[in-house]
């Protein structure tokens, strides 16, 4: 009895998380509208949605190890680099309470107008939940892995 009565609360950690481990689909449906959201809105330089969608405290990293705030992010993206499309593959949506980690492979054209390519990405996302974002969730962090080089041909 004693020894059941000492394993009682680890057995309810565990039981917690197998729980906490299937994500609500809302939540999941409203976490990928947000991805979804963002993508759309940095093809169309939609800085006000960008504003809403990504958190203030935004930790955004780059697969080149630059590491930008959301002021540096939005300001980039006003600018003249092009963004011609984004493609999601492989996504995967893990929610542990107000916190979602997704992850996924994105297929990116951008750059400067005489010289978009073709990036291959490895994201994670991680987004917490907040009222302010158009969800119901904000991207609060972005680190990315390039998989393999950037490839095209420069526009003349």
């Amino acid at each position: 009895m004693k020894i059941l009565l000492m394993t009682m609360p680890f057995l309810l950690v565990i039981a917690g998380a197998l729980v906490s481990a299937a994500n609500n689909p809302a939540d999941e449906k409203a976490v990928l509208a947000t991805l979804e959201a963002m993508g759309k809105a940095t093809i169309a330089k939609d800085i006000p949605a960008l504003t809403r969608i990504y958190g203030d405290d935004i930790t955004y990293a780059h697969s080149s190890a630059l590491s930008q705030t959301k002021e540096e992010v939005l300001k980039d993206l006003a600018g003249p680099n092009i963004n011609v499309f984004m493609k999601f593959t492989d996504t995967t949506v893990r929610i542990y309470g107000d916190v979602a980690l997704v992850k996924g492979v994105v297929d990116f054209r951008n750059g400067p107008p005489e010289n978009i390519l073709d990036n291959r990405l490895d994201i994670l996302w991680v987004m917490v939940r907040r009222p302010q974002g158009p969800f119901g969730w904000q991207i609060v962090a972005r680190q990315t892995t390039r998989i393999g080089p950037s490839v095209g041909t420069p526009v003349t």
